[in-house]
């Protein structure tokens, strides 16, 4: 089966006139995936071309990355690939500690109350600030805003595709 690939990033513009990209990361592990020497793979916004490519050097600035590849040497090359996405194999994917997930890995998951109760399903994750906001639809086909913290999340299980939460007072409403 062939590997399911994880978006790292994204071709915001060019930068200067010697090819290098403004990438907007979308990846916890920025440091690690544009270090000198890694291997990317770009990727058309319809997904139907690919390009392998290999960081030469890589510096953040402000809110993106500045990467130069070693495939591209001036502006006129780099220009189509706006609004390109970088990605890699999941299997290359970082190792996690205990009670962290990846988006992908969250997204589609069934939610449940800890008595059993069916809530909804996991549609998105949201970063507002001190910590995650996992949207589920709900079953009645409203939306409610699950904060990822100890005394709401109980149990996560992602080969299940199952999060256990505890409902307080004004979750669900």
């Amino acid at each position: 089966m062939k590997p399911k690939l994880l978006t790292v990033g994204k071709v915001a513009n060019t930068h200067g006139i010697r090819g290098e990209l403004k990438v907007w990361p979308e990846t916890d592990f920025p440091e690690q995936r544009f270090k000198s020497g890694a291997g990317l793979l770009l990727v058309s916004p319809d997904e139907a071309k690919t390009m392998p490519l290999t960081v030469v050097t890589a510096r953040p600035q402000k809110t993106v990355y500045i990467v130069k590849f070693k495939e591209f040497d001036n502006i006129n090359e780099v220009e189509a690939y706006k609004g390109w996405s970088l990605k890699v194999s999941s299997e290359e994917r970082a190792k996690l500690d205990r009670d962290e997930f990846y988006f992908h890995d969250i997204i589609g998951c069934d939610v449940r109350t800890e008595e059993g109760e069916a809530v909804g399903v996991v549609t998105d994750i949201l970063r507002p600030g001190a910590n995650d906001v996992w949207v589920v639809k709900r079953t009645n086909g409203k939306t409610a805003y699950i904060p990822y913290i100890a005394d709401v999340v109980l149990d996560v299980d992602v080969a299940g595709k199952v999060v256990t939460i505890r409902l307080m007072e004004g979750l669900l409403e």
